[in-house]
């Protein structure tokens, strides 16, 4: 998949994931800013589980902006697809 654009998906609400993705140049690789809640209890997992999301589409130089406010899971991957999916022009939405 090939980002082209600024993207975000999901709110600032309790339980919920804002997540704003921005194409980086070939080779300067990931960049992920995690804001969380409970970034001590599971900021190493939240990260683990971006990168595996990120590897699923093939995504490797990527800015990701993470504020959550305490999502589960399935919730964090579906905000990161539609933030992806915004970026590449495959799904309409916020800032694209």
């Amino acid at each position: 998949m090939e980002l082209k654009i600024k993207a975000q998906a999901g709110s600032f609400e309790s339980s919920d994931v804002l997540i704003m993705v921005e194409p980086q140049p070939l080779g300067v690789g990931r960049k992920i800013e995690l804001e969380s809640i409970v970034l001590q209890q599971f900021g190493e997992d939240l990260l683990n589980q971006i990168n595996t999301d990120l590897d699923t589409f093939a995504i490797s130089d990527v800015r990701v902006i993470i504020n959550d406010k305490g999502a589960l899971p399935p919730t964090i991957s579906a905000r990161l697809e539609t933030a992806l999916k915004r970026s590449a022009g495959i799904q309409s939405g916020t800032l694209s």
